[in-house]
């Protein structure tokens, strides 16, 4: 009896996943895009903020502590002052300050971590040291330190800020660098005798700097946060500067006024949650791992 030949199954082709042709990415897509047209906007405002405002930021324009109305959205505060013109204008301070503490960060930590991870050895050891002292205290409380320790100034904060937030993305970095360090790539490139230097700068950092990137990005809105908070205590911007931790601080002392501190609560909160979004619209992009 002969066998029977092998009956040929029909090729079953699975339908696209999610990730197909057709989807947007993550971060053009729900809270994320409504997090960056905050952003937008916000950016807009500081700047083209002095061609169109009608009041300015120190001008006294009407009766103090005056409720919203129809001239003055957020009324007026101790000083006489229109509310929601500082409340702009504060935009002009954190958003700066932000992205210069964010940018001198994620370069001095890049630098530390990518040396780090990449050459090990006792370069390893020292730097590791460093970034654990510094990790070791609350970062605000860093900040405090440092910021009295230098002298109350917007301009001393950042240099706090700068100072305790680099070493979050070194040790960032530094793992990424070691995990990208170890693929097969790399072994190629030393085989075909390409330097140390050019395989971390043209080979390893470009597949690692995807988490820098998302981190950053969401760290945007607790360094306004945290600028926020030193100006509140007296350590940052100091009055009658626009700033909305100072705002905040003038609101607290006349309580009853609550529009005072409102707005630039208001403010915080909204730019907060701006990067937030963004930030996780981003790591949704980039994780790969979600296929569901």
């Amino acid at each position: 009896m002969t066998a029977l030949p092998p009956i040929a199954l029909p090729v079953v082709v699975e339908p696209r996943t999610r990730r197909g042709r057709g989807r947007r990415p993550a971060w053009r897509r729900g809270p994320a895009l409504v997090g960056l047209v905050v952003l937008a906007l916000w950016v807009l405002v500081a700047l083209t903020l002095p061609l169109w405002t009608p009041f300015g930021p120190l001008d006294p324009v009407d009766k103090r502590l005056l409720s919203p109305n129809a001239h003055h959205w957020l009324g007026t505060d101790a000083l006489g002052r229109d509310v929601f013109t500082r409340v702009l204008w504060g935009a002009r301070t954190s958003l700066p300050v932000a992205a210069i503490v964010i940018l001198a960060a994620v370069i001095i930590g890049t630098i530390i971590g990518a040396v780090s991870g990449f050459f090990g050895g006792w370069i390893d050891a020292v730097l590791m040291r460093f970034v654990d002292i510094t990790m070791a205290f609350p970062p605000i409380l860093l900040a405090m330190a440092i910021t009295a320790s230098l002298g109350p100034s917007i301009r001393n904060a950042v240099i706090a800020m700068i100072l305790v937030w680099w070493p979050i993305y070194a040790r960032l970095l530094r793992a990424q660098v070691i995990a990208v360090r170890q693929r097969d790539f790399v072994d190629s490139a030393v085989a075909i005798g390409a330097s140390r230097w050019l395989i971390l700068r043209r080979y390893v950092l470009p597949m690692s700097y995807t988490p820098v990137l998302v981190n950053a990005t969401m760290d945007f809105g607790q360094v306004v946060l945290l600028v926020a908070s030193l100006s509140f205590i007296g350590l940052g911007a100091r009055p009658p500067s626009p700033e909305w931790g100072a705002m905040i601080t003038e609101g607290a002392t006349n309580f009853y006024q609550w529009w005072i501190a409102a707005g630039p609560g208001l403010a915080i909160l909204l730019v907060v949650l701006a990067f937030n979004f963004v930030g996780d619209g981003l790591r949704d992009t980039f994780d790969v791992r979600d296929d569901s």
